[in-house]
């Protein structure tokens, strides 16, 4: 993947989003069950900083595998602490 062309698609999606366009743009680029993933995938992080429990619980529940919930484990402790303040502040307090 060209780092220019990432750069684009960011854009491209920022200008959506500034335009209020983000659930027809996402409708757009994504299929169903890219957007069910999606979704999990953001319930996933939510779970996660929630902490209420625990990885296995949450496959269960989410009914997915356990190496899909490692891997957003794993991608969050990736993540810069100002950005995960944000994700804190903008997914807990949103609930």
């Amino acid at each position: 993947m060209e780092k220019d062309d990432w750069q684009k698609t960011v854009d491209f999606l920022q200008q959506a989003f500034n335009n209020n366009y983000q659930y027809d743009v996402l409708k757009l680029l994504l299929t169903p069950d890219e957007r069910n993933a999606l979704i999990t995938r953001v319930k996933i992080i939510y779970a996660l900083l929630d902490g209420s429990i625990n990885q296995r619980q949450l496959k269960d529940q989410l009914g997915i595998g356990i190496a899909t919930v490692t891997r957003g484990s794993n991608s969050l402790k990736e993540v810069s602490p100002n950005f995960r303040a944000w994700i804190e502040k903008n997914l807990l307090e949103q609930r």
